[in-house]
């Protein structure tokens, strides 16, 4: 069986700017992305039916017979799985809201549509799950999806070894070949800690679980690190963080918080830049929300900064509570940054004004050199889609 993780415009947005530049499944939450989640549960292969801007590096794969298609922005847990796995063709399962799985047939997919409402025979399903509906929901539900994925992954396996210079409190730990810590303080008491293939942890660091570590990532020297921490792969970082998670190719090397936040992929946060999390009169915070161009109250005390792909600020950057950073904005200059500074601009407090695309794109591809990668023309293209997607939030 293949799987199709399906996107939907209603959905998508509520996601943005994260989900600008990939499909919803492709959000990391844990340790792992919701694709690859379900990939991992149903032991099965998976592609994307998503925007068509996203196809040339999402692709859906051609498809033959039953496949099983899943609304992209829900979590599996094993009363989801055992529901989805007992469809037979033409049903759908259907939650409190939305459909949430359908046993379909592939070639109608390869033609580009979805769903049709009235295709399908209904599978009520009353169970509570997990769905990404909004960014803050990942760092939210990212200690215990860390839980799920531990879990997962290391069901029936050996740790490799570490050093035994390293201090462990608790016995749920877990590394992936090649992984190495040294002098560090690893406290699972409070969530299991996973440190992936190839990782490091410097000497120093300080490590609260729930906490991920994926392949190529660096937590280096005297860190700390507090629960529902999940650094993606190939990212360095350094300082404090604690309640948040880096999609990953991302660095926020030195000293400075990080807390109750999402970054994306090539990321750069400037040394001693920090973010709030907390309002001084301590109300709910407001978000951007790219459906209603306005802010929307999340309803949370806490809640921090979400920053989109290819965002980068300079050294001192100080953000302020409910931050939202679109992609490609690069924040530099005195004082507090606008609380929502519009995908592709350039500036800080003092003012912002657009990024040129070309300069952009020069940077980038000095960035994905440094990680080993290219930017091609897939990833150019991308970007000057959501370029024009997005103009109408840039209002300077």
């Amino acid at each position: 069986m293949h799987i199709v993780l399906f996107d939907k415009a209603e959905w998508r947005i509520r996601l943005y700017p994260l989900a600008l530049t990939r499909p919803v499944a492709d959000l990391r939450v844990g340790i792992l992305t919701i694709a690859e989640k379900w990939g991992k549960w149903l032991n099965a292969g998976f592609s994307f039916l998503t925007e068509d801007y996203l196809k040339g590096k999402f692709p859906l794969s051609t498809l033959k017979g039953t496949v099983l298609l899943i609304k992209g922005s829900c979590c599996p847990d094993a009363d989801l799985c055992d529901a989805i796995m007992a469809l037979r063709p033409g049903e759908a399962l259907i939650g409190p809201e939305d459909w949430l799985a359908w046993l379909t047939d592939g070639d109608t997919l390869t033609e580009g549509s979805g769903p049709v409402p009235g295709d399908f025979s209904p599978v009520p399903y009353h169970r509570p799950f997990t769905e990404i509906r909004h960014p803050e929901d990942i760092f939210l539900n990212n200690g215990a999806q860390i839980n799920v994925d531990f879990d997962l992954l290391t069901r029936g396996r050996t740790s490799a070894s570490v050093s035994s210079g390293n201090r462990f409190i608790g016995d749920r730990f877990f590394a992936e070949e090649g992984a190495k810590a040294d002098f560090a303080t690893f406290n699972s008491t409070m969530g299991p800690i996973y440190l992936g293939k190839n990782s490091e942890v410097w000497e120093g660091s300080l490590i609260r679980g729930a906490f991920a570590l994926c392949e190529g990532s660096q937590v280096k020297m005297g860190a700390k690190i507090y629960s529902n921490v999940t650094i993606g792969p190939y990212s360095r970082v350094g300082g404090e963080l604690n309640t948040c998670v880096i999609w990953g190719r991302s660095a926020k090397g030195h000293e400075g918080y990080m807390g109750c936040a999402v970054i994306g992929e090539w990321c750069n946060w400037g040394a001693d830049t920090n973010n709030s999390n907390l309002k001084n009169n301590y109300r709910p915070v407001r978000l951007y929300d790219y459906s209603c161009y306005d802010y929307r109250d999340t309803g949370l005390q806490f809640c921090g900064l979400i920053m989109a792909d290819h965002a980068r600020c300079a050294i001192n950057t100080a953000f302020n509570t409910g931050t939202v950073v679109g992609v490609g904005a690069n924040v530099f200059g005195g004082g507090m940054p606008p609380a929502f500074v519009p995908d592709f601009s350039w500036g800080g407090s003092d003012g912002l004004a657009a990024y040129r695309l070309d300069k952009l794109f020069e940077t980038a591809r000095l960035v994905y050199e440094r990680k080993g990668a290219e930017f091609n023309g897939i990833e150019e293209q991308l970007l000057r889609e959501v370029f024009h997607l997005t103009g109408t939030h840039r209002k300077f």
